[in-house]
């Protein structure tokens, strides 16, 4: 690519990247987007599990309870296009959607590719030039941008809209480079770390368990500084190196300072008190008072926790169920009601859902995503210090501050045509 000329030039192929173009050139403003990649959306292609989790059909408050680090910078931009005004995009353009447990909003067809297509297609639609190639830095003339510079020559621009997404799944793009960029320019960026990603657990009970699915189960995180820091009700799974699953991911979120111990407390019963699970034990124990309690929890644990209950429980297993005493009793029900997992460490960031960290919130004006550093440079999605609980809600980050971003930079552009301002 030789040198060329743009209006805007939005650095990255995401969700954020595709949404800020769109808006952009929709908004009048010739618009070039950058995708080093082979592809465009190529994580959003990927995103929940190739399903896509497209947003969370709830209001701009709960999305804003949803988000576990700059809530407040964000509400002007989910407010201005909120979860109802997504989904209205998405089937106005052709993607029917529906609402899942959780009010978790996907493709009817359960296909992400469509979601990633019809952003390709609203791209065309809207005249944005889609150039792959990679940004490495912007050019500055007296505090404002001029130009983004690309490995195969500069785009001269008014504005810059970044969009490089963070550190997690690399394969797709994700390498750090619109901190880089930012950097450049004196921009502060929050050290990056892991956020919803699964956590490697002490000892060798969670590899006993390998495989095991828990559902309708209550799961607490607590620091040894900090106390009780998250608790919800859902699914979660065992694996060789420890947890994961959406409780697990969503607990990850809180554990911000590498210093502190955390413990996972894992309520197997949580529709039952202690001492209505007690006489749901005395219950099962009744059907059968010879039986070695090794083998009396089948009705009450699945297969694989068996094993690691009766251990842990400190009840010998040969122990018939007509001689388990009462204080024993109470044992297996504090275990089943409070079962704890020391966590050694999150699992490398490459393998996180979204990353923690980025652009400092404090240097960019959330009204516009505009950068209060740089005239003409804007940041969108997750490259800035944002990042909030599954569910759709780190996707709606990127939707309502592409959507921002885009509109305010193509707004100063088509003003400065007119000689307003």
């Amino acid at each position: 690519m030789k040198r060329s000329r743009s209006d805007v030039c939005v650095i990255g192929g995401g969700a954020a990247g595709m949404m800020a173009a769109i808006t952009a050139a929709n908004a009048g403003a010739e618009t070039v987007l950058l995708e080093r990649g082979d592809r465009l959306g190529a994580k959003l292609r990927i995103t929940g599990k190739g399903r896509c989790n497209v947003t969370n059909d709830c209001s701009p408050a709960e999305v804003l309870e949803n988000v576990t680090g700059g809530a407040k910078f964000l509400n002007a931009a989910v407010r201005g296009f909120p979860p109802a005004s997504v989904m209205d995009m998405f089937e106005q353009a052709g993607v029917p959607l529906k609402t899942e447990r959780g009010n978790r909003v996907f493709p009817q067809s359960d296909k992400a590719s469509d979601i990633a297509e019809c952003l390709e297609r609203m791209l065309r639609e809207a005249g944005v030039r889609v150039v792959k190639t990679r940004a490495t830095g912007v050019t500055l003339t007296e505090g404002a941008v001029t130009a983004v510079e690309t490995a195969s020559g500069p785009v001269e621009c008014s504005a810059a809209i970044v969009c490089t997404g963070g550190l997690s799944y690399p394969k797709t793009g994700s390498t750090g480079d619109g901190y880089d960029i930012a950097r450049s320019v004196g921009h502060t960026i929050v050290p990056t770390r892991a956020s919803l990603v699964p956590l490697e657990c002490g000892g060798e009970y969670c590899a006993r368990m390998q495989g095991l699915s828990l559902k309708n189960v209550s799961i607490s995180l607590t620091g040894s500084k900090s106390g009780k820091l998250y608790e919800e009700l859902g699914e979660a799974q065992f694996t060789h190196f420890g947890m994961t699953g959406p409780l697990i991911l969503s607990a990850s979120a809180h554990m911000r300072d590498e210093s502190e111990r955390y413990v996972l407390h894992i309520d197997f019963k949580p529709g039952l008190d202690a001492e209505q699970l007690d006489a749901r034990i005395l219950r099962d124990f009744g059907k059968n008072l010879n039986r070695e309690f090794k083998n009396s929890l089948d009705e009450l644990a699945p297969r694989l926790l068996i094993p690691v209950l009766v251990e842990r429980s400190g009840i010998p297993p040969e122990t018939r169920v007509n001689s388990v005493t009462r204080a024993q009793r109470r044992r297996l029900v504090e275990l089943m009601k409070d079962y704890t997992v020391d966590i050694i460490s999150k699992r490398p960031i490459d393998e996180a859902v979204v990353t923690a960290g980025g652009v400092a919130l404090g240097e960019v004006d959330p009204s516009t995503m505009c950068s209060k550093l740089v005239k003409g440079l804007y940041f969108a999605g997750e490259v800035l210090d944002l990042d909030a609980y599954t569910g759709g809600f780190n996707l709606q980050i990127a939707w309502s501050t592409g959507r921002l971003a885009g509109l305010k930079a193509a707004k100063i552009i088509i003003e400065g045509r007119a000689g307003i301002g």
